[in-house]
């Protein structure tokens, strides 16, 4: 299908409400009107078989709920992406068609790289799309019932991609692999823009909540601090909602690596004003990662690192209401940890005890030179 053709792009967070108003004028005209009765006749036997399932949990209903799903995820990849595609090959779309287009073969491409992050991102893509088609019916009764259901079938899906990911991230070949961490945090972000604003619409306290705290993170321009400190809260709330998904051991690898990012920001701070912000930003992730995730592991890998936490979070425990306490604590914590590296890490471990000096928590040890008279020999006083 020319697939060679299209440019990939990624596109912005109205690209489904874009792409829906698309589609309703793809489908409008009589020789295409097949599609849409199509999908209806599929979405409606899906919607009826998913009830059923809730209410009879057997083998029957599962089977008849999987078939009619499968069946209406066909229906919309075959009678709206083909339609898309003839009008992209018959050079009468419009860039934002062939915008959308890319994305779907982009999500296609993936299928001989990873199949499973193929098989979620798919049917998340499908979904997305007709969701926005229903969410404009003015079937108040119908868009509940299809609701209910999309907001069960997509926790399924960004739960799947998220072990996935975490799988690929324990992988030890795949370990240094940067993008599987870009793709972690873009898929928190999206489940709490596009998904906890739907489970807010049904009462969910909890995706309130959670919405909100990240909500708070997107206020005004954002700087390389804020963004990290999004990333935290990222992963603040998949603590609470994808706790089995993405496991305690992946969401330490990125703590870790926004670590790593932190120290980088420090490093490369080009005055002092935006080097005290960026300790300012490591101080707050050391704190998170540690109450979040060093303070709750149960398993070790290495026992004697775990009675040298146990040291540090005792003496934490008794300077957590002293900020400049904590901070040095902190500070000589990390150093001890960079030491490990100490060629790779050499400038970062300068600059915290440049911090530690200022903060007289660290003794400046004086450069001393010596200097030697010249000494004479003298043959008479010999």
């Amino acid at each position: 299908m020319e697939q060679r053709s299209l440019r990939v792009v990624e596109t912005d967070k109205t690209f489904f409400a874009k792409i829906s108003s698309t589609i309703s004028k793809i489908l409008i005209p009589t020789r295409l009107g097949l599609n849409n009765v199509m999908i209806s006749i599929k979405r409606n036997s899906l919607i009826k078989a998913y009830n059923n399932y809730l209410a009879n949990d057997k083998e029957e209903q599962l089977k008849s709920y999987e078939d009619s799903y499968a069946l209406y995820l066909e229906a919309i990849d075959k009678y709206i992406m083909d339609s898309l595609y003839k009008k992209v090959k018959n050079n009468t779309a419009t860039n934002f068609e062939r915008e959308a287009l890319s994305k779907y073969y982009f999500i296609v491409n993936l299928k001989e790289k990873n199949y499973l992050e193929y098989k979620y991102k798919k049917q998340e893509y499908l979904l997305r799309i007709d969701y926005e088609t229903v969410s404009a019916m003015k079937n108040e009764k119908t868009v509940n019932k299809y609701k209910k259901f999309y907001i069960s079938k997509m926790d399924m899906l960004y739960k799947g991609m998220l072990k996935n990911y975490s799988v690929e991230i324990a992988d030890s070949v795949k370990n240094s692999n940067e993008d599987i961490y870009d793709k972690i945090f873009n898929t928190l972000e999206k489940y709490i823009m596009d998904i906890l604003p739907i489970k807010i619409e049904q009462g969910d306290e909890i995706a309130k909540e959670e919405y909100e705290k990240y909500l708070h993170t997107t206020i005004g321009k954002l700087d390389e601090r804020d963004k990290i400190m999004q990333k935290v809260v990222l992963l603040s709330v998949s603590r609470k909602i994808f706790i089995h998904s993405l496991p305690l051991t992946a969401t330490e690898k990125c703590y870790i690596k926004i670590l790593k990012q932190v120290r980088e920001l420090i490093v490369n701070s080009k005055n002092e004003i935006k080097r005290e912000r960026a300790y300012e930003t490591l101080f707050d992730v050391i704190e998170d990662y540690n109450i979040k995730i060093l303070s709750t592991k149960v398993y070790w890998d290495n026992p004697n690192e775990r009675q040298e936490y146990k040291k540090f979070w005792g003496k934490y425990e008794k300077v957590k209401e002293n900020k400049e306490k904590k901070q040095i604590l902190f500070l000589k914590e990390d150093i001890k940890k960079l030491k490990t590296n100490r060629k790779k890490y050499e400038k970062i471990i300068e600059l915290h005890k440049q911090k530690l000096i200022k903060m007289g928590a660290m003794k400046k040890i004086p450069t001393s030179i010596k200097t030697y008279k010249k000494m004479v020999y003298n043959k008479r006083s010999a």
